[in-house]
């Protein structure tokens, strides 16, 4: 029987083993490591416990897509679509080159399963035992790689159904991206178009207030002006005692006035012939704006006013057509800025026959008032402070403050934030002086703010009260509105 010595292996010439193909390719510069585990199982070693399988990674990459999927912008999807998509294509590189590994595996597995069998029938005893080990190793290396390759196909085709997911994503990402785009430059073109209304505005706005600039210094120059003036008069100089002067000649003139007034009214009654005829009335008072005139008995044998019917007329000259001034009915009456430059005329009924009084010059107007109106034009809106004496025809119980509004469109009366009337100049409105009410008429108006909703006002002044009713008329003139009182046919002298 030969024996065989210990170190056979490496005594052994080198063509009793089959030499491996050239065109084989490792795809490691080492064997596999492998161990006989329980049950002569044959186990591999792995290098790292903690590298996951390509499995588990995409499912985990695919996962975090997913999570990360409703936080993310447009873009970034996008971008991280890719990055996944590239990742996919990756991880399908990798199954090839793993495919392949498993392929040249195969062949080296059968090439040294030849290789043993080759051997063990040159081999005998214990070396034959260990040969006939090796070759039953190979064989289970071989049924654990079959089931390795089965694996790899699943994975493969998940990955593939992986990337075309990702691919389509993608793709709609793209899209998404597109029409966010667009529509960011729909936005950024409204955004101009804005910016350039915005800057056309501030430009006209400045033009604007260049304009008004000017004009409010030229109104600040003449305010000056105005001041000095008055600080010259409460100066002690002698523009002050022309002053004083000058305001003896108005008293001594208004005395005169008044004794000629009286002079022409006899006069006048001289002329037509009735020195015979009693003088049982009488017209008094300043024939002014800001006045009210009050007709007076004269004489002890004339009635009393309360029993005679009362109507009063206006009218451009002595002897001329006479309009009647609706409601003025009283024995007082307050002359309103329909009324400069007019002669008005009272008659009085009494019993069957009539006494008519006339006043003995037109009505003047305030000193100051229409330049005071003028200025009041230039604004936007006017504020006077009021008392409401009548709504409707009823007398108001409160005497509180209210504010009335004079605008170019519009009157508004409130009080705080309650608003009592608010209407757009119509040809329903009404306005006009108080025809009545005593001495305190001069400083009251009569407003129908619409029909069935009227008010009696009593202004600060006679001075706020005219200009109110010149303002208020003045803008509805402007709307092409004619504002008067009752009954009212003439918009002259406004």
């Amino acid at each position: 029987m030969t024996m065989l010595s210990r170190d056979f292996s490496y005594t052994m010439q080198k063509d009793m083993v089959s030499p491996v193909s050239a065109d084989v390719f490792f795809a490691s510069s080492r064997f596999p490591n492998y161990k006989i585990g329980a049950n002569n199982q044959i186990v591999e070693v792995k290098e790292d416990s903690k590298t996951s399988s390509m499995k588990d990674m995409v499912a985990r990459e695919t996962a975090l897509l997913l999570e990360q999927q409703k936080r993310l912008s447009v873009r970034d999807l996008a971008s991280k679509f890719e990055k996944g998509l590239a990742a996919a294509a990756k991880l399908s590189d990798e199954a090839r080159l793993k495919e392949a590994a498993s392929l040249e595996k195969h062949v080296l597995l059968k090439k040294l399963r030849d290789a043993l069998e080759a051997l063990r029938g040159r081999v005998a005893g214990k070396n034959k035992d260990d040969v006939e080990e090796a070759i039953a190793m190979v064989e289970a290396l071989a049924v654990q790689l079959t089931q390795r390759e089965g694996e790899l196909i699943q994975e493969k085709a998940e990955v593939k159904k992986l990337a075309t997911f990702l691919k389509q994503a993608s793709e709609d990402a793209k899209k998404l991206v597109d029409e966010e785009r667009a529509f960011a430059r729909a936005e950024i073109e409204n955004a101009r178009a804005a910016v350039q209304r915005v800057e056309e505005a501030l430009q006209e706005h400045e033009r604007m207030s260049r304009a008004s600039g000017k004009q409010d210094l030229d109104e600040l120059m003449k305010e000056v002006q105005e001041a000095r003036r008055i600080k010259m008069l409460h100066q002690p100089s002698r523009v002050m005692d022309m002053e004083h002067e000058l305001q003896a000649l108005r008293i001594q003139l208004a005395e005169k006035s008044k004794h000629s007034l009286q002079l022409q009214k006899e006069l006048a009654l001289s002329k037509k012939g009735d020195k015979d005829a009693p003088h049982l009335y009488d017209i008094d008072g300043t024939l002014a704006l800001g006045s009210y005139l009050l007709i007076y008995p004269c004489s002890d044998s004339a009635p009393e006013l309360s029993e005679c019917t009362i109507q009063w007329y206006r009218s451009t000259s002595e002897g001329g057509k006479k309009e009647p001034i609706s409601g003025a009915t009283k024995s007082v009456y307050a002359p309103e800025p329909y009324d400069v430059g007019r002669i008005l005329q009272a008659d009085i009924l009494i019993a069957d026959h009539t006494i008519t009084l006339t006043t003995s010059a037109p009505i003047d107007p305030a000193p100051g008032l229409g330049n005071y109106v003028e200025a009041l034009v230039r604004r936007h809106e006017t504020e006077f402070n009021v008392v409401i004496i009548q709504m409707n025809g009823v007398d108001h119980p409160s005497q509180s403050i209210h504010v009335l509004h004079i605008g170019k469109m519009r009157i508004k009366l409130c009080k705080g934030k309650t608003t009592m009337a608010k209407e757009y100049y119509s040809n329903s409105m009404q306005l006009c002086g108080v025809r009545g009410g005593g001495n305190a008429a001069a400083q009251a108006v009569y407003w129908q703010a619409k029909v069935g909703l009227s008010f009696v006002l009593a202004f600060e002044s006679e001075r706020e009260r005219n200009a109110a009713i010149m303002l208020a008329r003045r803008f509805a003139f402007d709307c092409n509105i004619t504002l008067a009182g009752p009954d009212d046919r003439s918009s002259s002298g406004s």
